[in-house]
């Protein structure tokens, strides 16, 4: 295939550096821009080597493109044309946004060397980023980009890494910048950025170190209400910040085992927003947050018991009574009965009575759902969440009541069980009928999730599981089958 083509127009009236066709031959001599041949003519083998080819023409053809853009800066087209600056100029030329711009006549200077030594550059493209601001000579990386093997985007961070030297290293620039070369013609532009992080590191300590305090400066954290009552937040973190949050959220963010061969089907994001949820619970779980008139911070919902009970609207004599709602005192939202009788699985309750004027007339004591005793003893019975092959870390999952506590389900190790915030979530939104059957939660799904509603064993239950496999050593001897014969099936 014929490599792009460009002309180039160097009479003085029209000026120098615009591209004024970039058709490949092949492009160009068939009609509608159709490949020749087609496309899927192409075996396995040629069509990746192909799509290297390709790659290879392009970036060599941005090297074309790097050293017109010198030229033009050298010859300071842009005042031809009015703009303040090559880099405003180009930005308007190619329709490209102005950091991309800034990245490309940095890089073309860079990498294109001067037809007159000693010549001064102009320095008005105003680079967006102060730190790179500094010219550079990259040679290596003209000739790695001429040939094709490295990109634009790796050129960036080799220039980054070069002009930020300090002084006392700028005489190894060179040897800095074919270290980067050869590792970038192996290295995607991610992977050669750490490696240029780690040379800043090892040559620039105080920079380095200045770097850091400016980050925890600029550390930053905002959160608001969306029209939608949803919470959005934004943040930039220090890096140490940033690795504790990552370190924190990664194990409770992965996705959860297959189930029926089925992968789990939330996204990224989403994995991401219930990681978070669950360490929410577990921070204010702890006795190490600081305390608030004698009490740890806690998610406070307002609810009327009636409310609460029902749950879902009734139908009284044709009419349909509506349901209320329980408010969140943290942000002056709503929530559903439903979700709130959610959330009331695993809490402390304070009973209320109020007036007609909504003041509090009585206050009984705060009762807690499920006592530390029952906790532990759904832990050693289920092991973590006992929802069918879940295996969410230990520490995470919520109480659950199998017959609500508000409709007069009892807080016991008979009555509870063991779930991790997605599947409490999933039993309560699609009705999943659960009960204990020696000792050992049954789960059985909605029809809209299995027609036949077969039920599913789930949690660990030890206890259960090992009963019969260690009979024949709690039984006595005189008591045991003659060997070879197979227990009695006592189920």
């Amino acid at each position: 295939m014929t490599p792009l083509m460009t002309t180039q127009d160097t009479s003085p009236a029209a000026g120098a550096g615009v591209v004024v066709s970039a058709l490949p031959a092949w492009d160009a001599s068939t009609p509608g821009g159709s490949w020749a041949p087609a496309v899927d003519s192409y075996t396995d083998e040629e069509l990746a080597a192909r799509i290297g080819q390709v790659e290879q023409q392009i970036r060599q053809a941005r090297m074309e493109q790097l050293r017109l853009i010198a030229e033009a800066d050298r010859r300071r087209l842009h005042a031809t044309h009015g703009a303040r600056s090559t880099q405003a100029w180009l930005k308007t030329l190619l329709n490209i946004d102005g950091q991309d711009a800034t990245t490309r006549v940095r890089i073309a200077t860079a990498t294109t060397p001067s037809p007159n030594p000693g010549e001064d550059t102009d320095d008005s493209t105003n680079p967006t980023d102060s730190q790179d601001s500094a010219r550079v000579d990259l040679p290596a990386t003209g000739e790695a980009l001429a040939e094709g093997v490295i990109g634009l985007e790796h050129a960036r961070v080799i220039s980054r890494c070069v002009s930020r030297l300090p002084e006392h290293a700028q005489h190894r620039a060179a040897e800095v910048e074919r270290l980067l070369v050869e590792n970038a013609c192996r290295q995607c532009p991610r992977d050669l950025a750490k490696l240029a992080d780690r040379i800043r590191y090892m040559l620039d300590t105080d920079g380095a170190v200045t770097d850091e305090r400016a980050q925890f400066e600029s550390r930053e954290l905002h959160y608001a209400t969306a029209r939608d009552g949803m919470l959005v937040i934004k943040a930039r973190l220090d890096r140490e910040t940033g690795a504790k949050f990552v370190t924190a959220l990664r194990p409770l963010a992965a996705p959860r085992p297959e189930s029926d061969g089925v992968k789990d089907p939330r996204t990224v994001g989403q994995r991401n927003a219930d990681g978070l949820s669950t360490l929410l619970d577990l921070v204010l779980d702890t006795d190490g947050m600081p305390r608030t008139g004698g009490q740890k911070p806690h998610l406070t919902v307002t609810i009327d018991y009636t409310d609460l009970k029902n749950q879902l609207p009734t139908i009284n004599g044709g009419e349909i009574a509506v349901a209320g709602a329980g408010m969140l005192e943290g942000t002056g939202q709503y929530l559903s009965p439903q979700t709130v009788r959610r959330i009331a699985c695993d809490c402390e309750v304070l009973p209320m009575v109020m007036g007609g004027d909504s003041l509090p007339l009585d206050v009984g004591a705060s009762q807690r759902t499920a006592p530390t005793h029952i906790r532990a003893a759904l832990l050693a019975r289920d092991g973590v969440c006992a929802f069918p092959e879940c295996d969410h870390p230990a520490g995470t999952p919520q109480a659950h009541h199998i017959v609500h506590w508000v409709d007069g389900g009892p807080t016991s190790v008979d009555n509870m069980l063991m779930l991790c915030a997605h599947h409490h979530r999933t039993i309560h939104n699609h009705h999943w009928d659960i009960e204990l059957q020696r000792g050992r939660p049954m789960f059985t799904p909605p029809a809209n999730v299995d027609p036949t509603r077969t039920p599913r064993p789930g949690g660990k239950a030890q206890p259960a599981t090992h009963h019969h496999a260690l009979r024949t050593l709690t039984t006595p001897p005189e008591g045991r089958p003659p060997a070879g014969r197979p227990l009695a099936n006592t189920r």
